[in-house]
């Protein structure tokens, strides 16, 4: 039984997060920005890695060398970012549909069996390539990623523009997300927020849950 609150139900369009929502490539993201501190000589956790979620590349550079105490140029900051990016796509493109997080896939295509349009807001700026890898690139109406816009979350910017390419208000979307910078941004867009994650985690979600497979079958918490 599907047990989906009524706002998801009553949504013309659905704009998903990426990272953590439809694919892990958080891992990815981990072992390169690990890779980096190691050259770097210094230790550079799992623990650490949670205050780069759901921020932009730039932004997690940045933080990455306030835990090591470097401060570096602009140019070198650019060098470190392109040899970051170049691993992680080293790993990426090694991935295949199977890495496709649970129920993905199936509750996708149920939403667009209803007429739901379907678009992904991440900001990623790999993320057409992750989509190719996975094979999934068909259930996308709108594709908007860190190449199309400015702003990085908590700015409603990239929902905005996924509303847009959808030409659908924002009231009319609702959001997918697994991180608070995220749920944030799609209140500021004026959406309703899934937050895939728990209640503790995600506390201003409007409903909660582990993963869309929930929405085929589970029951979300809902706030």
């Amino acid at each position: 039984m599907n047990l989906e609150p009524d706002f998801i139900k009553d949504a013309e369009g659905a704009i998903f997060d990426l990272d953590g929502v439809i694919v892990d490539t958080a891992k990815y993201h981990y072992v390169a920005w690990k890779r980096l501190a190691d050259e770097l000589r210094f230790e550079f956790t799992e623990a650490h890695n949670e205050r780069l979620k759901g921020v932009s590349r730039v932004r997690s550079l940045e933080i990455l060398l306030e835990i090591g105490g470097f401060d570096f140029g602009e140019t070198l900051k650019q060098q470190m970012l392109t040899l970051k990016n170049g691993w992680y796509l080293e790993y990426i493109h090694q991935m295949t549909g199977e890495e496709i997080l649970p129920g993905t896939r199936q509750y996708i295509e149920m939403l667009k069996s209803r007429g739901v349009r379907i678009a992904l807001g991440s900001a990623s700026k790999n993320a057409q390539t992750i989509l190719n890898r996975l094979g999934i690139e068909d259930l996308f109406d709108v594709v908007i990623d860190g190449t199309s816009v400015s702003e990085a979350k908590p700015s409603p910017e990239v929902f905005i523009r996924g509303a847009e390419g959808l030409k659908l208000s924002p009231e009319r979307c609702v959001v997918f997300e697994d991180a608070s910078s995220g749920v944030e941004a799609a209140h500021r867009a004026q959406m309703r927020a899934i937050g895939i994650g728990s209640k503790e985690n995600l506390p201003d979600a409007d409903c909660n849950v582990s993963g869309l497979y929930e929405l085929l079958s589970g029951s979300p918490t809902i706030n």
